[in-house]
C-alpha cells in the first residue's frame, strides 16, 4: 500500500475550474454549478484504494449532514484505469450506489483537473469559500487503516462548520495520507519533483 501525502496547496488559492461527466447522474459539472452555495468541497477519491474503502461510509455521511447546508459537494476520480480498472466509470457509479453518496461523483479521465488542483493522493480534501479561495486542505481525520482510531472526519468536519458559521479556520492544518493517485504513462505531475 503506497503512502502519499497532500501537497497541502497554499491556502487562498482560487479553485481551477472543472469540466467533468457525473458517472451517476451523466451531467456535465462545472464550478459554475456551486456559484450559490457558501462553501464548495472538493474530494479526490477513487474505488479501489484501501484508504477511501476505509472512510466510504464517513464521506458519504458527510454528504448527507450537510444536504441541506449551504455547501456543495463534488467527488472526482481521477486514476489511470487502464491500470487500475476497479477506478472504471461503472464500478464509481456502483460504488456511489452502494454507499449512498448523494453528490456528485465525476471522473477526470485526462487528469487534468486533479493536476490543476496539486491532488496527490486519495483522499484528498480542497474546501474552498463564498469567493472560491481555498481555507482548508488536508485530513479528513487521524484515522489511518490499521491504526485502530475511530473514523469522525473530525478535521474536515470542524473545517466545514466554522466556514458555514463565519468563524476562523485554523491554519494549522495536517496533511491528508493516501494512495497516490494513479497517473497514466509519462503523467505524473512536475509538483512530486519537489519532494512531494
Amino acid at each position: 500500500m503506497s503512502k502519499t501525502f497532500s501537497t497541502m496547496l497554499l491556502l487562498g488559492t482560487s479553485a481551477p475550474d472543472f469540466f467533468l461527466p457525473d458517472v451517476t447522474s451523466g451531467k456535465t459539472m462545472t464550478l459554475n454549478d456551486f456559484k450559490d452555495k457558501k462553501a464548495l468541497l472538493v474530494m479526490f477519491i477513487c474505488h479501489h484504494c484501501p484508504y477511501i474503502q476505509h472512510v466510504k461510509k464517513e464521506l458519504a455521511q458527510i454528504g448527507k449532514d450537510y444536504q441541506y447546508k449551504n455547501i456543495g459537494i463534488v467527488a472526482i476520480s481521477a486514476n489511470d484505469i487502464t491500470a487500475h480498472p476497479d477506478d472504471s466509470p461503472e464500478y464509481l457509479k456502483e460504488m456511489a450506489k452502494e454507499e449512498g453518496f448523494i453528490f456528485p461523483f465525476c471522473y477526470d479521465e485526462t487528469q487534468t483537473v486533479a493536476k490543476t488542483y496539486k491532488a496527490a493522493c486519495t483522499p484528498d480534501f480542497f474546501l474552498f469559500d463564498q469567493e472560491r479561495k481555498l481555507v482548508y486542505r488536508g485530513q479528513l481525520d487521524d484515522s489511518r487503516p490499521g491504526n485502530y482510531l475511530p473514523v469522525t472526519g473530525k478535521d474536515l468536519r470542524n473545517a466545514i462548520d466554522a466556514l458555514l458559521t463565519d468563524k476562523p479556520i485554523n491554519p494549522d492544518q495536517k496533511p491528508s495520507l493516501g494512495c497516490n493517485i494513479k497517473w497514466k504513462e509519462g503523467n505524473k505531475p512536475d509538483y512530486f519533483s519537489s519532494g512531494y
